[in-house]
């Protein structure tokens, strides 16, 4: 005879365990203790065995029977509910251990075992550990397109639409790893292609006006500030580096004999080193300030400790104490300035754009570009510093031709 709710609820426990039949080898287990369990017995290759279903009144009449049957269906099948039973519960104990935390940590230690720079591993840590916090936990096989669209979206929201997308490029490297390690079938990013808002191109202020950049330069020279800071800002200049380069330097990375400044791969935006010639100018300036690094190995040295190099705001912040506001010029714009007026002089844009370390598309170009205009850019970087030099001395030199290089 079946069983009733009513008759559930009305069993009273005994000295000893009893059973409470339901039909089909599905049971209820009273314990002395008042407790209730579903059980189901049932044979496999001739062999009698058990299932434990679970408590009542946690697990009602109606939910034991459906798992009874459940259990039935897989014996037609030729399939032992117990071990199926088992076999769910560890694919569900691996899916908690192949979260995409767990997958996107992995990522990242094969990013520093490959050398990558140590920036780079710092922005994968904070694309996929902060802004993709809401997957961490998440079994990464289970992770659908609109969960990762929705986590994109936030940043978007917030303003960060450049953000966004280099987010969604790196939620899916981690995808591709865990397909390649049989953790995921699919990258679920790809669908997501076009989903995003472009990124706002924000064009740094710069002083173009030859005039204006020689005032600038005047008020440089003028400034009382830290030495340090003073010459970062002139070797900026001189160089057409970026602001981050220049705080970067290293003593061994400089070479007075040949008028080099070598940049290492990691410390460059394209990952990939860079030579820049330097002019008479630009000697100058590091050999007026050489001793002030003396015991420490950074060139610009921060203020409070010559193992740290100068805060990336300290450039900007010197130009805003000499008047010139945040939508007028930055550190950066030096090399918007020299990009310019070197075009609109008449110099070889080529040799510009290899001299400001720009990546071109074409490889074999670009390695041409590298081994055959060291000569035309050393004469463009000495060129470009005695150009800074008649703008500070307000010679009328707006008519002057471009010098043949």
């Amino acid at each position: 005879m079946s069983l009733t709710d009513a008759a559930i609820r009305a069993a009273k426990p005994r000295d000893k365990p009893f059973k409470l039949s339901d039909g089909g080898g599905l049971y209820l287990v009273v314990s002395p203790s008042g407790g209730k369990l579903w059980r189901l017995k049932y044979r496999y290759l001739g062999r009698e065995k058990l299932l434990s279903f679970g408590p009542y009144p946690l697990l009602q009449l109606a939910e034991a029977r459906r798992r009874r049957d459940d259990a039935k269906r897989l014996l037609l099948d030729g399939t032992d509910p117990s071990i199926q039973k088992k076999q769910d519960r560890l694919a569900a104990e691996a899916a908690t251990r192949n979260t995409f935390g767990i997958v996107a940590e992995e990522y990242i230690a094969n990013k520093e075992a490959n050398e990558a720079a140590s920036m780079t591993v710092k922005k994968l840590r904070w694309l996929l550990q902060d802004l993709a916090a809401p997957l961490a936990n998440r079994p990464i096989a289970d992770i659908k397109p609109a969960e990762i669209l929705d986590v994109l979206r936030r940043v978007e929201k917030s303003g960060r639409r450049e953000s966004a997308r280099r987010l969604r490029g790196a939620i899916g490297s981690v995808f591709r790893l865990a397909i390649v390690t049989l953790r995921a079938e699919a990258d679920p990013t790809l669908p997501l292609k076009g989903a995003l808002q472009p990124p706002k191109v924000q064009h740094r202020p710069a002083i173009v006006d030859e005039k204006h950049l020689g005032a600038l330069m005047k008020s440089i020279d003028e400034y009382d500030g830290w030495p340090t800071l003073t010459a970062a800002l002139k070797f900026t200049a001189l160089t057409c580096a970026r602001p981050g380069e220049v705080r970067g330097t290293r003593r061994e990375e400089i070479d007075f004999e040949k008028a080099r400044w070598r940049i290492p791969g990691e410390r460059m935006k394209m990952r990939r080193p860079h030579d820049v010639p330097l002019s008479r100018q630009a000697i100058a300036v590091l050999r007026d300030i050489w001793p002030l690094s003396d015991h420490g190995e950074l060139v610009f040295p921060s203020i409070r400790s010559n193992r740290r190099p100068l805060s990336e705001n300290a450039m900007n912040s010197a130009l805003r104490r000499m008047g010139y506001e945040k939508d007028e010029m930055t550190a950066h714009g030096f090399r918007s300035s020299a990009s310019t007026i070197l075009n609109a002089r008449g110099f070889d844009p080529d040799v510009i754009e290899a001299a400001l370390g720009h990546q071109d598309e074409n490889v074999i170009r670009r390695i041409y570009n590298r081994a055959t205009y060291w000569p035309e850019r050393v004469k463009l970087m000495q060129a470009w510093a005695d150009l800074l030099d008649d703008l500070r001395s307000n010679d009328n030199i707006l008519n002057s031709t471009a010098r043949s290089i």
